[in-house]
């Protein structure tokens, strides 16, 4: 008896279904920030109705991430046009500065959906060090690629990520 229990315990890893890869985890956390109308929103359930999404992570402070979200405004409708993806830009200012936030958005004219996680949960979640802090998650949500800081370019190499995602190539070489 006690072999046979031992061979069920030492045997179950092999039947039970091998965990992801760290950078292809499914699905996001399920915290709770608010849009810039002050509506909770748990991330969990962000969605782009089986298209590409991206979350970049941002601050008003943040010259690289304004910068960054910017340069994908200026290209932003062709992006969805072509590809169906979506943005999220989550503001990870805190209570004090997030009333900033909208008329900043408003004045550079992002047509993103931004979210705002003043407490940082959303942040500590996604474990969020440096930002900018962008992340490229697939139809089905499953986090596919991610890259922290901006460079010129960087954009260039973000929505040739989209395109090989709605062809259904793999973007395992990054």
């Amino acid at each position: 008896m006690k072999n046979f229990i031992l061979t069920i315990i030492l045997g179950l890893p092999l039947l039970l279904p091998a965990q992801e890869d760290q950078h292809k985890a499914a699905g996001l956390p399920s915290v709770t920030i608010k849009n810039l109308n002050g509506e909770n929103i748990n991330t969990a359930t962000l969605s782009n109705k089986g298209k590409p999404m991206i979350i970049s992570f941002w601050a008003l402070w943040c010259k690289p991430c304004i910068k960054e979200l910017t340069t994908i405004a200026d290209v932003y409708d062709e992006w969805v046009e072509e590809t169906g993806v979506k943005l999220f830009a989550v503001s990870i200012d805190d209570a004090r500065s997030s009333a900033r936030v909208k008329p900043m958005v408003e004045g550079k004219g992002w047509e993103y959906e931004v979210l705002l996680d003043p407490n940082g949960d959303f942040k500590r979640a996604m474990n969020i060090t440096v930002i900018p802090h962008t992340f490229l998650l697939d139809g089905n949500g499953n986090v596919v690629w991610q890259h922290a800081s901006f460079s010129e370019g960087s954009e260039l190499e973000l929505i040739e990520l989209v395109r090989k995602l709605n062809r259904g190539e793999s973007l395992d070489a990054h």
